[in-house]
């Protein structure tokens, strides 16, 4: 059965396809619904079963055949998977779904069950070359290459000939979907290189493996963390990347949708870290999660405010002498907590892309200094004159201009400073993209707008 032929579009839900579904489970037709899964996608299949309640996901999940409800499961949220194996036996978990995935996968759905139902779900595994590389793969830290890896993929040996070679990548390819490498290994499985399908098929079925094979192989280490993978394979455009062990042993390959992946979570992760998020939470998390995760940067921007508050209580009679100070108060902060976002977005996307490093921190901090004082000049300058004609007080003016020109530069260099403090003391910049860096300048810039207000009028 064909599930993906005919035209390819873009895919949407829509209510009438829901309703369909809705039908499908209520009547319990399972011809209705491999007629609507027919020619669907399992992302499709997966985006729609996020709009169902959990009996209707139960019921068209059971009722597609097993390698595709697995293909199926792997697209969902982990919430609506986790929902399902809740309600499936350790042994159908075993032969319904861990016996239809890659290696990679399997092991990343048993992480996400508890350690007694692991236990229980790989004793009902029937493969024994499966149960190993998955017990392999779960023994590999979390966020490393090994425990992104995958054990299929096809493999020689150097002293094989071309013919015996053809025979053993026949046999091994029965078991692997997609095939993107040719790896060739010595006696002691060590990685030597990787085989070009086209020298293969153009070279004499005796030539050995040793005479045609091409050494120069990128490769990972099982303990590489998964950004370093990443990196590698952004950088060097590889869809395949082999991964050895301390040894040297070619122990499984990582492929780009595994990678894909990793780049989606660490950005949805840098992004809510960015929106004052402190772990992870979707939409479909409890209240206590999401308040878990969003009250501690709440709190924190409280205090900063509180901390904003008491600074302005203490200029009060500078401000009952000149209000017109208190209208430049939003300026003031807003422009300090504008320009350290933009200085750290830029070095937080430099440090996730590889392209930037906490080496050599000074000139990149002079760099800094020198594009912020151009932009400090313009701006506080404008400022200056719009102040003036508004307020027709030269000496206002000159606070708001050289307020502004110090606040920029101080939030350009901390927006700089900061990220690469945090990458050296392994915590995730992203931090400093968010309410981190905007409450401390709104603290600092409105210390030096009073101080630098106090200067002006007592010796103007």
């Amino acid at each position: 059965m064909n599930r993906n032929s005919g035209k390819v579009d873009t895919f949407k839900v829509n209510s009438e396809l829901l309703d369909q579904f809705r039908e499908a489970a209520d009547r319990l037709d399972s011809a209705l619904l491999s007629e609507l899964t027919m020619n669907l996608h399992p992302a499709d299949i997966a985006e729609v079963l996020s709009h169902l309640d959990k009996d209707a996901v139960a019921f068209s999940l059971d009722r597609l055949d097993d390698e595709f409800a697995a293909d199926v499961l792997m697209e969902v949220d982990e919430d609506i998977r986790r929902d399902y194996l809740e309600t499936s036996t350790p042994k159908e978990i075993a032969v319904e779904l861990i016996e239809n995935l890659d290696s990679d996968d399997a092991a990343d759905v048993l992480n996400e069950l508890s350690a007694e139902v692991r236990e229980e779900v790989i004793s009902e595994i029937e493969d024994e070359e499966q149960v190993m590389d998955i017990v392999d793969l779960l023994k590999y830290q979390e966020g490393t290459a090994g425990a992104l890896m995958g054990k299929e993929m096809v493999v020689v040996n150097e002293n094989w000939s071309v013919m015996h070679s053809v025979r053993e990548m026949r046999r091994q390819a029965e078991e692997i979907d997609h095939i993107y490498t040719i790896y060739v290994i010595d006696d002691d499985e060590k990685l030597l290189g990787r085989l070009p399908l086209k020298k293969l098929l153009t070279t004499n079925l005796n030539a050995r493996m040793a005479d045609i094979y091409i050494p120069e192989t990128r490769y990972v280490k099982t303990s590489t963390t998964q950004e370093d993978v990443t990196s590698a394979m952004e950088k060097y455009d590889l869809v395949a990347l082999p991964v050895v062990d301390l040894a040297g042993r070619l122990v499984g390959r990582i492929t780009i949708d595994d990678v894909v992946d990793v780049m989606r979570e660490e950005a949805e992760k840098d992004y809510q870290l960015a929106s004052g998020l402190s772990e992870d939470v979707e939409q479909t998390d409890s209240i206590w999660q999401q308040m878990r995760a969003r009250l501690p940067w709440l709190v924190i921007g409280v205090a900063g405010s509180m901390l904003s508050a008491i600074l302005i209580g203490g200029y009060e009679e500078a401000i009952k002498t000149l209000p017109a100070l208190a209208f430049f108060i939003p300026l003031i902060t807003a422009t300090g907590g504008n320009v350290g976002v933009q200085s750290s977005a830029i070095i937080v996307q430099g440090l996730a892309n590889k392209s930037l490093s906490t080496t050599g921190i000074l000139p990149k901090l002079g760099k800094e200094l020198r594009q912020s004082s151009l932009n400090g000049l313009l701006i506080s300058v404008l400022a200056m004159g719009l102040s003036i004609l508004a307020f027709n007080d030269v000496n206002l003016g000159i606070t708001i201009s050289l307020a502004l020109f110090i606040v920029i530069l101080f939030s350009s260099l901390t927006g700089t400073f900061i990220p690469l403090l945090l990458e050296k003391m392994k915590i995730d910049p992203a931090l400093a993209t968010g309410p981190f860096i905007t409450t401390m300048n709104d603290i600092t810039g409105l210390f030096i707008y009073f101080i630098v207000g106090q200067i002006v009028y007592s010796t103007l």
